[in-house]
């Protein structure tokens, strides 16, 4: 009994032990698969966050990509989750937020020895540095990623990544005014890419080719415009930004061909995916030839739509420049520690020299003052030359275009015997009222009104049309028209001098903004008050502003 007992017992203990060698045994053969999925789920969670998960969710992505930064453990997958996030928060239309991750991956990449994903960062900075205009910056971080692509082993992702930096090269040279070096950048992408890829790099290759069109179309080469707009049309597949670049550049191909019914057909294309962007920069563009389109085609109205939404788009992108080249700076270099050693002597130095730079600095402070202050008094001359001119003949003698363009097409003509006879029906107090509210009429913006007249006037003065009439052309030296306009004029004379944006309006919009129905109306009231095209007396305040000193620009009359 003793004897089965035990034999009981021992086959007990040989059942557990085999158990616990099968599970060990089970155990050593999935942990070399383990381990190497691991090893591999790094890349993997990254990429289905970029790919799956953005696509759906952009926060939930954003969770993710924090999570694998704080599981990393060597530099390159920190850097590679930081590109992650900067990616998604370019999605997100959050430049700031983009910009700052790209930043940080870029200060980890002297710990990395991964050539690849160093042109990749810098290629992602350049694209940013672009987009919100510091094309300084971007060309910096361009070079960069150039020259570190050259050391990728792998063929196919070093085409890749240089033929997406030779882009931003291109992109750089054309806000440069280089076209032909835009060219050969554009070039030196296509063939970067190759002919092998198209299926896998189809939208990068077609961002080439509209890049390529927008180069020709600058060089008012048409045709090759057209054609290379073609090439990148049909690489596409699905509706984005590249696409609606693309049919605004037909569209503008339409423009300059006054073919009004096509160029409608693609700014409606290229408008309705603007309104779904993110890019300002697209907005601004597509905004431009559609308020071009609805000047050519006399639709003033829709053109004044457009030309506001283009302002915004304007305003907006300048803001976020301004903000950026602010927040952005080069990071200056750090001192050494002999700096602590300089001697008292060159410390005085440096001292004197700041003082003379700020003394400098105020100088020509003072003197761009004094140049735009000589700059009114020289209108400030013109407008009482005019207004001397006006009480022997009002303008017709010698500028009869501009006494023919008037506020409203009305008689607000008096003849001497009516100005008589309403002096003596007028007592010296309204006529002192009067006076007093045409100061402050001035001194408004109503004149900016485009229902604007005498009648109107009159209205708003508690008056009637006879007496104003009278006061304007005894008090004023001018007509009611010539009047409104040379205050106008004035009006935005002011804007352009103190306000930098405005030189960066187009003429409608100027002349929009004043109260004029036409572009060309205020151009020859403009030149016939200040002796300056619009376009050449902006010329003239940028060149003032730029050089400091007196510039006289002459013009072919």
């Amino acid at each position: 009994m003793k004897m089965m007992n035990y034999y009981k017992i021992k086959i007990i203990i040989y059942f557990f032990m085999s158990r616990s060698l099968l599970k060990l045994l089970f155990l050593f053969i999935t942990a070399v698969p383990i381990w190497a999925q691991k090893k591999y789920s790094f890349d993997q969670i990254c990429e289905r966050a970029s790919v799956q998960t953005a696509s759906k969710d952009i926060p939930k992505a954003l969770k993710v990509a924090d999570s694998l930064y704080m599981s990393a453990q060597h530099p390159l997958d920190k850097v590679k989750s930081l590109l992650l996030s900067a990616e998604l928060y370019h999605s997100a239309g959050e430049f700031k937020k983009s910009i700052c991750y790209g930043e940080n991956a870029h200060s980890l990449l002297s710990q990395i020895s991964d050539p690849e994903w160093f042109s990749r960062v810098n290629e992602f900075l350049a694209k940013e540095y672009r987009l919100v205009g510091l094309y300084q910056r971007s060309k910096k971080y361009t070079l960069q990623g150039i020259e570190a692509a050259k050391g990728i082993t792998d063929s196919q992702k070093k085409s890749e990544v240089l033929g997406l930096l030779n882009q931003e090269m291109a992109y750089y040279e054309m806000e440069q005014g280089s076209y032909p070096d835009a060219i050969k950048y554009i070039e030196l992408s296509l063939n970067a890419f190759g002919n092998d890829n198209i299926q896998d790099n189809g939208r990068a290759i077609a961002a080439s080719y509209q890049i390529l069109g927008d180069v020709y179309f600058k060089l008012k080469d048409y045709v090759i415009s057209e054609s290379c707009y073609r090439k990148a049309e049909s690489l596409l597949k699905e509706n984005c930004c590249i696409l609606g670049l693309v049919y605004n550049g037909l569209g503008g191909i339409r423009l300059k061909q006054k073919n009004w019914k096509d160029a409608e057909i693609y700014l409606k294309k290229a408008e309705n995916l603007a309104d779904s962007s993110r890019s300002l920069k697209f907005k601004k563009a597509v905004y431009s030839n559609i308020n071009d389109y609805y000047e050519g085609t006399g639709d003033t109205f829709k053109a004044s739509l457009y030309a506001v939404k283009y302002v915004r788009a304007y305003d907006s992108l300048t803001a976020r420049s301004r903000e950026f080249a602010m927040r952005n700076p080069d990071t200056p270099a750090k001192p050494n520690k002999k700096s602590t050693q300089i001697s008292i002597v060159k410390n005085t130095a440096i001292i004197v020299l700041i003082v003379s730079l700020i003394g400098i600095v105020i100088f020509f402070k003072t003197k761009q003052k004094k140049q735009r202050s000589k700059f009114r008094n020289i209108i400030r001359t013109q407008l009482q030359m005019i207004s001397s001119r006006s009480e022997s003949s009002p303008l017709k003698a010698e500028n009869p275009d501009f006494s023919n363009i008037s506020v409203e097409e009305v008689d607000d003509r008096a003849g001497g015997v009516d100005k008589k006879r309403n002096e003596s029906l007028m007592t010296s107090e309204t006529e002192a009222k009067l006076l007093e509210l045409l100061d402050v009429f001035e001194k408004g913006e109503l004149y900016n009104n485009k229902n604007m007249s005498l009648s109107f006037l009159a209205a708003e003065l508690n008056t009637n049309t006879k007496y104003l009439s009278y006061v304007i052309n005894q008090h004023k030296s001018a007509d009611f028209k010539t009047y409104v306009n040379r205050l106008r004029i004035n009006y935005i004379v002011d804007k352009l001098i103190n306000d930098e944006k405005y030189r960066q309006y187009k003429i409608s919009i100027l002349a929009d903004e004043c109260g004029f129905s036409s572009h060309s109306k205020f151009a020859s009231i403009f030149k016939a008050v200040t002796d300056f095209s619009p376009s050449a007396y902006i010329k003239y305040l940028d060149a003032e502003n730029q050089s400091g000193k007196d510039v006289h620009i002459r013009e072919n009359t």
